[in-house]
Formats: structure tokens, sequence, C-alpha cells
């Protein structure tokens, strides 16, 4: 390892015992190999991490281009795999010798991180040459991974082996001249991060072909002003904020979408972040269907720890109540710990024009600060002028500006008294006598009428899968029980994800949690309110004892009135995810006849239900 230390610069942060021994088995191969190629002052950053995500490559070597005397610089892919096979006929998975599961092909791999690096470092940009890349599976034969060869490669894809390592030197000695290659590892590690022209016209083009947006009044109104401020900015070369108010489905989203869109056919660096998993996947499934580089424009808040200042001329904060006070998570490095800085002072100062779009009825989750009054004030604190929007349209529940403040004075969250739900002609709220109505009259209308999903207050434990891969049906209400949304992202027999649990079919069946359903709308909800929420002398009161979130655990961390706010807005949301209607069921007797004194019955459900069933 003395070779390597000689030779490698460190970029990785906060590395763990198994890539230690990683680099103990590939890193003097690779250190030898340049050794042997004359190339001994090519300079290797290793473990180098991706520009705003946490993913690393195992190496970039950096370096003089022997022909041009430009920069030259190769990704390389160590893999220690002796035996790999395609994936049931697959040219982009393979499978590994003693691996679980199917992994990418190892060129596609190291392909998709010299498109990331093209499209975002500004040091490559300025290249004769497009960025290459390698994968080298320097224990491998070719019979034993004859697959993997059959792909056909490119410039950035090109797969090396053991028994190959005569062309691997060659290929080295190729992009490489034996010269110091400290000056071109400096100018990538301090390169600009931001989308590229070629990421900002394809992006463009991309959403323009896949969204169909009508901004309507107010929506319009937030669009040309983040226009107007982006220009004003940019023309004076002055920062300033943007921040667009609005309950749930008066087209935040839309607007940001649209927004995006429109800036990058502009040329104008853009980057869109939310402070939700749920919410950032779907948005790269579906507004960045099939493409990895329209899906690496979605971020998350705590991606920019280490953004330079205005290193984005926009930078587009969805679902901004969701900020919390710092990116720090279990994951993060000591070294980031350290120096981290809170959350909001991080994305303001990532950007030119930061634009905030929220709802404050939102915040959901203990340490979830965005709200006007606190990114106004911390504007005011850096001298920035914020231009300030405010959408009253409602387009989620039907269009029903009056459903949307039933919810609000049922809950007292505006200061309002609970009243009579009477109907409005737009949105049909009803309530079911047991959660076996509820989920009967739901399956009738996802059947005939679009998409249905139950949600609950968090008031029953959320256990991992059974060995046997069954989700354990932890909401039970008497004889009826269902399990929660699946915890992690990975598929569960049917049930799909937890990201994609309000957008794929087979979500029906389990109980989504608030911060599964937080950011989505289906056609029909049912809500189960859970002993965390309880009609007493006529009024709802919260009991945080009932509550399982282990966020409310302990006092010191959480008072009794901030859980009592969380738990009223955790249902806020959950009772606004309908389009077209919501069927609520509450297990507490007392708080059942409270409901039926403030919602007239309509037709009863079970009638629904059987002429959907017909």
């Amino acid at each position: 390892m003395d070779r390597v230390a000689e030779q490698v610069r460190m970029s990785g942060h906060g590395v763990g015992p198994a890539e230690r021994r990683s680099w103990a088995a590939s890193l003097p191969v690779l250190a030898q190999d340049l050794a042997d190629a004359g190339l001994a002052e090519v300079e290797v950053l290793v473990e180098y991490q991706l520009p705003l995500t946490s993913r690393r490559v195992d190496a970039v070597l950096a370096g003089v281009d022997p022909r041009t005397g430009a920069d030259s610089y190769l990704v390389v892919e160590l893999k220690q795999w002796s035996y790999a096979t395609a994936y049931e006929d697959s040219d982009t998975l393979v499978a590994v010798e003693h691996a679980r599961g199917p992994r990418l092909h190892p060129g596609v791999q190291v392909a998709d991180y010299c498109q990331y690096l093209t499209d975002f470092l500004g040091a490559l940009g300025r290249q004769p040459q497009p960025l290459r890349g390698a994968a080298y599976l320097h224990n491998a034969v070719d019979r034993d991974v004859a697959d993997l060869l059959d792909r056909p490669a490119t410039e950035q894809s090109r797969l090396f082996t053991k028994q190959r390592r005569g062309q691997w030197l060659d290929h080295l000695r190729r992009h490489f001249a034996p010269a110091p290659g400290a000056p071109a590892a400096d100018r990538f590690m301090t390169s600009s991060v931001r989308p590229s022209r070629q990421l900002l016209a394809y992006a463009a083009q991309e959403l323009k072909e896949r969204s169909h947006f009508t901004l309507l009044d107010e929506q319009h109104v937030a669009y040309e002003l983040v226009m107007r401020a982006v220009e004003r900015a940019r023309t004076g070369n002055r920062k300033r904020a943007v921040v667009v108010a609005g309950g749930p489905g008066s087209g935040k989203s839309v607007i940001a979408l649209s927004m995006m869109g429109e800036l990058a056919r502009r040329g104008r660096p853009v980057m869109h972040a939310t402070g939700s998993r749920s919410f950032t996947q779907t948005l790269r499934r579906y507004a960045g269907r099939g493409s990895t580089r329209l899906q690496s424009m979605f971020k998350y808040f705590n991606s920019f720890m280490t953004a330079e200042p205005n290193e984005f001329e926009v930078l587009i904060c969805d679902e901004a109540h969701r900020i919390r006070e710092t990116s720090v998570n279990r994951y993060t490095t000591r070294d980031r710990r350290a120096a981290a800085r809170p959350q909001i002072e991080e994305l303001f100062a990532a950007a030119r024009v930061p634009v905030f779009l929220l709802d404050e009825h939102q915040v959901v989750k203990p340490g979830e600060l965005g709200n006007v009054e606190i990114i106004s004030a911390y504007a005011e604190k850096l001298g920035l002028e914020v231009d300030l929007v405010s959408l009253h349209d409602q387009f989620r529940c039907g269009g029903s500006e009056a459903y949307e403040r039933w919810v609000l004075d049922l809950l007292g969250l505006d200061g309002g008294e609970p009243t009579v739900w009477a109907g409005d002609g737009r949105f049909d709220l009803r309530l079911a006598d047991s959660p076996e109505q509820l989920e009967a009259f739901l399956a009738g209308r996802q059947k005939v009428a679009g998409t249905a999903r139950m949600s609950a207050g968090y008031c029953w434990p959320w256990s991992d899968p059974r060995p046997d891969g069954t989700l354990v049906p932890d909401v039970t209400v008497g004889d009826w029980a269902r399990p929660w949304n699946v915890k992690s992202e990975r598929r569960v027999g049917d049930a799909p994800g937890s990201a994609l649990w309000a957008t794929d079919p087979g979500g029906f069946g389990q109980v989504g949690c608030v911060y599964t359903a937080q950011g989505f709308e289906y056609d029909w909800s049912g809500v189960i309110i859970g002993p965390d929420l309880v009609a007493r002398d006529g009024r709802l009161v919260t009991r945080r004892s009932e509550s399982k979130d282990p966020n409310f655990r302990s006092r010191k961390a959480v008072s009794d009135e901030e859980a009592d706010g969380l738990i009223r807005n955790t249902y806020k949301v959950l009772l606004t995810r309908g389009m077209r209607g919501t069927i609520l069921y509450s297990t507490d007797p007392e708080t059942r006849d409270f409901l039926a004194r403030l919602v007239r019955p309509t037709r009863p459900p079970e009638t629904v239900y059987e002429e959907a069933a017909g």
C-alpha cells in the first residue's frame, strides 16, 4: 500500500472497513499497472464522490493527454469479480457469483458515471474530448465473464480483464502522457458544479414533451414572478428569494416543473430539490421517466451541504415545509458533521435565486421548520428581497375550497370551530361504520373510478417483513387487520416500495402513513383516525401517548404543544389527499358520534359499492 499512498489522492469521506478491504484488494493492482505503464505521475482520485450525491466512483485518473497536452481523465470502476454471466439474457444486468440479486453491467455503470460527471462538472465542458470510462475486472479471465464482453463497448464503457492486461496498459498509455497529473486533478476537484448546457437543453425538451400543464391565475403569477426574479438577479448581480405558499393541490409542483422546463430552455442552471424521499423518487420516475440524465436534476435538500455559493442560478425547493434544522443524518461523515450549517442556509447559499414552495399546515415531523416567517426572516437577515406569492385556488379535493376550510376548522388549525358538512357538489365526504366498510367502498371506487388508498394516523406498531417476505398486518381494528406500506424502497411481494405506495397499483391493500402519502393525491381517500385524535366535549383533542411515532417519545425533544400541532397537521395531510372524495372511520366510538353530527349523510357507502361491484 505504500505505492498506493504515493499515487492516490483521497476524495471519499468517512470510508469504512469494507471499503478499505476493497482498496487493499484492488488499488495495489491499479497502482502497479500505472507504474508498469510508465505513468507513475498520473493522479488517482480514490472514492471520488459524485457531486450532489452520496454515490462514489472507485477511481478517477487525472493526467495529460499525450496527443493534445490537454487535461485527460479516465473514470475507472474496479471489480473483484471472478465469474459473472448475463442476468436472464439481459445486456444491462448481470448475475455475479456469490452475490444476491442482479447487478448492473459494469460497463453501463461506468458509462452512467461519465454521463453524470459530464452533465455537472464545468471543467469537463471545456474538454476537447469526452470523458472516458473503463471497468477493470482484474481477477477475471475472458471465458468466465464472456457474457459481459458481448456488450458493445464505447469510449465510456470499455471493459478489461486480467487476461487483457496488455490491452489495458496500452489503453492507459494512449490517454496519458508520463507527466505530472496534479494540475489536471486540481482542476477536476475544484470544478464548478452545475447542469451543463447540453443537459439543460435535454431537460427542456424532455419536460416539454412529458408535461401537459396549464397554469391558472396565481399559478401563472408565481411562474412569471420567478422568471422576473431570475432576470433581475441576473442583470443586477444580486440575490433574491421567492416564496410560493399554498394549500394542498394548489399547483405548487406544477409551477415548479413548469419553471424548471422554461429555465432549462433559457439555458439557466436550475435544479429541483425536496425533503421527501417518496416525492423525489416519484418525480424521478414520472417527470424523468426512462432518463437517468433528467432524473439527476431532482435532488434532496441535504444534497447541498458542500455546494459553492451561487453554484446554481435557480434552486427550486419544492415541499419546502419539509426543510429541516440541519442536513446531518446518521450517514453524515465526521468532517461534514463538524462543518454542518442550518439546512436553510445551505439552500439559500446554493443559488442566486432560491425558490421555496410550501404549505405551512403540512409540517408533520419534529425538526421540520419550513414556513413563510422563518424563510422571510432568514432572507431579511441576509439583506435579500423576498417576493411572496400566495396561491388560493384549490385543485385537489375536487377544487373544493369549502372542503379545505371544513378540514381546517375540524382540526382547529386556523382558529375556527368545527362546522357541519352539507356538501358543495364538488367533493364527496362520507363516514364508514367500520374499517371493513371503508375498505370495501374504496375497492369499489377503484374498480370503476380510478385510484384509491387507505391511510391512518401513526397509532400502531410498524414491523419489518417476516422471514418469508410477507408483511405483518400491524394496523388492527377488531377483526380487521392490514399491513402498513413497505418500510424500505424494495418491493415486498406485490406491495411496492414506500416511495411508490401512492402511485403503484400494488399500493392498495396496505395502509399508508403520512410520510408516504404527503405530496401525492389519489381519486379516493380512506382515512382511519386513530386514538391519537379523539372528540371530547365537542372538540377534537390529541393524545400523544397513543402515537407510535418514535419522534414523540421524548418530551424534551418534542413538547406536548409541538406534538399537538404535528398530530393535527398529520391528519390535515391525510384528509386532503383525495381528488374526488374521502371516507372516514374513527376507532373511537365518541369520535364516530361527533363526526356523524358534522357530516350529513348522502347515499350510504355500501350502495355505491354495490353499484360499482355490479
